[in-house]
């Protein structure tokens, strides 16, 4: 088992940390004012420009749609630590690189399972970073974190699928820019649970469709949104199917696979960021006549850090280097585990880096309490910590059950 990264992801690390350092580390406070702007303006959805202007310099510097293998050239274990490192910064280092959620796994689906004509009229305009996606699966009316459950309908009427149903947490569909949507529902209520479902492309223009609201997290409303969606009697042509009927729930699977590292990676960068917040405050703070560095019950939160971010890390890693060896299906307990461990230990670093800041740490004065937010939503989305447990737990008394 070996997490050494190959020749060309070291020198892909080092490009990127000096683009990190050199454009994007001094673009946050640019990319904070644009948005007020375009918030006051009535525009919260729109992109800032100065995210335009990372892009094209991304680009011109090679770093641009890394997390693709077939595109990249790098195996999932060399695009790891890329993906940490663009977590420091979650709002504006992946999009820059056209690495951003959801519109990957969105790209991992066409380039897998898209016809030639999907991958020409929406893969491609995706990889050169001109539109964006939306994946649409989530449901207020059932609990999704179990797909069976799903219960938007989409019924073939001759050489079209008609869709009907309402979706919530749609990440990306109240971009302007985004133009097509994935959408998951029940093709065959009659087939067994895991082929009822299917996926069809839909853009986001087609009449019957209805963006009703972005939701908030936490107060914070993401500059893509996180649509509510209904779906009245949508028609697009069967064309539109992505993979076959009744492939759904098998596609769901394998987009999450990868994408659950890419996830998780970046939650530690973000912890990364949180550390080395915590220690420089606690380096710089004063409190009952000594610097807080002193404070053992502070040492103790940042020794506490450290050791769960690297555990985290080497689980993350291993479940890279798993997938590349078998296959993202023969690391289901691995991706399972990862999902269930990475953004808990976020979240309690972040955490404990904004109990060490006091007052400012809960405030928009730091990033800690957006970065909070987002890592604390990570423990619901693509499904939440109990269910993942749930799949650990059993595949581990799988090895001690008679064979059936």
């Amino acid at each position: 088992m070996d997490f050494a990264p190959s020749p060309r992801a070291a020198e892909l690390t080092e490009r990127l940390r000096a683009f990190m350092a050199e454009l994007v580390d001094p673009a946050e406070a640019t990319y904070a004012a644009q948005r007020a702007e375009l918030v006051a303006a009535g525009r919260p959805h729109d992109l800032p420009p100065v995210v335009e202007e990372l892009k094209t310099a991304a680009r011109a510097r090679g770093l641009w749609n890394l997390f693709l293998p077939d595109v990249s050239g790098l195996s999932v274990l060399d695009y790891a630590p890329l993906a940490e490192i663009t977590g420091r910064s979650p709002e504006i280092a992946p999009e820059a690189l056209n690495c951003a959620a959801p519109d990957t796994g969105n790209m991992e689906l066409l380039h897998m399972f898209g016809t030639p004509e999907q991958r020409e009229r929406w893969l491609q305009p995706l990889l050169d970073g001109r539109i964006r996606s939306a994946f649409a699966m989530t449901e207020p009316e059932v609990a999704s974190s179990d797909a069976r459950n799903i219960r938007t309908s989409i019924v073939r009427d001759g050489d079209e699928y008609v869709i009907n149903g309402r979706k919530w947490w749609t990440t990306g569909v109240n971009d302007p820019r985004c133009q097509v949507m994935i959408v998951m529902g029940r093709t065959d209520p009659e087939a067994d649970p895991y082929h009822q479902q299917s996926m069809v492309l839909v853009p986001v223009d087609t009449p019957g469709v209805q963006v009703v609201r972005s939701l908030p997290v936490f107060g914070y409303h993401d500059q893509h949104g996180h649509g509510e969606v209904v779906l009245s009697d949508v028609r697009v042509p069967v064309t539109s199917l992505l993979g076959g009927e009744g492939d759904g729930f098998r596609l769901a699977q394998e987009r999450l696979g990868p994408g659950r590292v890419h996830h998780c990676m970046r939650a530690l960068g973000s912890a990364e960021r949180a550390i080395e917040a915590m220690c420089r405050r606690a380096i710089a703070r004063e409190a009952f006549g000594q610097p807080l560095a002193r404070q053992g019950v502070v040492q103790e939160q940042i020794a506490r850090a450290r050791l769960a971010v690297d555990q985290a890390r080497l689980l993350v890693l291993r479940t890279a280097w798993l997938i590349d060896t078998v296959g993202a299906s023969g690391a289901r307990a691995e991706v399972a585990a990862i999902k269930a461990v990475v953004p808990r230990v976020a979240c309690d670093v972040v955490d404990a880096a904004i109990q060490v800041h006091g007052g400012a740490g809960v405030s928009d004065d730091t990033p800690l309490a957006a970065l909070y937010a987002g890592l604390r939503t990570l423990r619901i989305a693509d499904g939440p910590d109990e269910v993942h447990l749930r799949s650990v737990a059993r595949a581990e008394l799988g090895r001690y059950l008679p064979a059936r």
